[in-house]
């Protein structure tokens, strides 16, 4: 470890590695150190299928000695604050590293405590999440013996904004292939208005509720859990104009028995990127959203999960995100201006609705609709309607992808 490096690289997930391997594999630079303390990687979007028994989990882990590309520095440890002023990081041992361009894609982290009692019922085994352990998730489906079945997600940005209903569909799939479906009830509770953001994707999911006889509730924001009593509460927060009881009605807190219990955990930014002076109001790194680069400080540049992007937090997103913001990083570095504003939102979805069938959601700041045109080599001429090849992309194609091509570099 040097005191200085041309490139510092905090988070080696999905962005980190692509971003390194980028750089290397382009030969833009060979000064380049990433940071990050954790020893294993994770493709975390076949943990919806982990959580349906369709994925082996151990197929999900690398080590990530095997990822970090050849000529990049590892840097085992967290960044606790960095010093934009002074161009430089502190880590959690209390070394500072000094850099010409910073990149931050550290992710997102978990924080239980913005729903009452939501530590103590994943403590007792009463929620299960597949976004903290999907085997588990795969545990409560098959115990579940009937009974109230509710999914729900939190107020809050979260990782792969289809995530809590693609596990629904998956267990409302799975009851129908037990005989359970007489004898259980399957509810969505979801803070949001509608079941998706794209139009014609809503359409298809709608189909799709009404097939599984789902209970779709919009406007239901998770507030409290009681792991003894099994019981979860919801604040109504449907708009006051679209209200039809009075004010008082709308304040009082809804509450949900449930049997089983499906919840994404409330997610926010990691703490330093607003303690260093690089967040928004609301807590996200503050970047422009075309280009990536920090609305202050011109070498530091924010892709992923944690930067102020108002599109879906995808793994897809970032495969879209690192060439642009490469390139304006090796513009600044032949000492030319960035300008390359060529991001619109672009983000994917693979929304698993059953065993065996998927729509694929790709759209852009504006909620456009905007499918590869690739998929029609796949023989999938229309990726807004369920298609069992997508559900084979999603299994197969797509791992295979982010693996070998992906974490290598490897455009595609």
């Amino acid at each position: 470890m040097r005191a200085h490096y041309q490139i510092i690289i905090i988070g080696a997930g999905t962005g980190g590695i692509m971003a390194a391997s980028h750089l290397l594999k382009k030969k833009i630079t060979e000064d380049i150190a990433i940071i990050d303390p954790a020893h294993l990687h994770y493709y975390q979007p076949a943990w919806t299928l982990v959580g349906a028994g369709a994925y082996d989990f151990k197929k999900t882990e690398k080590p990530m000695r095997e990822l970090i590309p050849a000529g990049a520095d590892w840097i085992k440890q967290a960044v606790v604050n960095v010093h934009p002023d002074a161009s430089s990081v502190t880590l959690a041992d209390g070394t500072n590293l000094s850099y010409d361009y910073l990149i931050v894609s550290p992710g997102l982290v978990y924080d239980l405590s913005l729903i009452e009692g939501l530590q103590e019922a994943i403590d007792k085994g009463v929620v299960c999440s597949n976004y903290l352990n999907p085997n588990y998730t795969w545990n409560c489906i098959q115990e579940f013996k009937g009974g109230t079945a509710l999914f729900t997600q939190p107020n809050t940005p979260i990782k792969c904004g289809g995530a809590p209903q693609k596990i629904m569909y998956l267990a409302a799939d799975y009851f129908r292939r037990t005989g359970l479906a007489d004898k259980s009830r399957v509810i969505f509770a979801t803070p949001g208005s509608v079941i998706f953001g794209v139009k014609v994707i809503a359409e298809s999911l709608m189909q799709v509720i009404h097939k599984y006889g789902v209970d779709f509730r919009p406007f239901n924001d998770p507030v409290k859990i009681d792991a003894d009593r099994k019981i979860a509460y919801f604040k109504n927060i449907r708009p006051k104009e679209d209200e039809a009881s009075d004010s008082a009605a709308a304040e009082e807190l809804i509450e949900v028995e449930f049997d089983l219990l499906h919840l994404a955990p409330p997610q926010v930014a990691p703490t330093f990127i607003k303690a260093s002076g690089l967040a928004n109001a609301d807590g996200w790194m503050e970047v422009d959203i075309n280009s990536m680069q920090h609305a202050k400080y011109p070498n530091i540049f924010g892709i992923g999960d944690a930067a102020a992007l108002p599109t879906a937090k995808t793994g897809a997103a970032i495969r879209k995100q690192v060439p642009v913001m490469l390139d304006n990083i090796q513009k600044l570095m032949a000492g030319e201006v960035v300008d390359n504003y060529t991001y619109e939102g672009y983000s994917s979805c693979p929304l698993v609705t059953g065993y065996g069938k998927m729509v694929l959601a790709e759209f852009n700041y504006k909620n456009e609709f905007i499918p590869d045109p690739k998929l029609k080599q796949l023989l999938v001429f229309n990726s807004a309607k369920e298609h069992w090849r997508l559900w084979l992309l999603k299994k197969y194609l797509l791992p295979n992808l982010y693996w070998n091509k992906m974490m290598k570099g490897i455009e595609f």
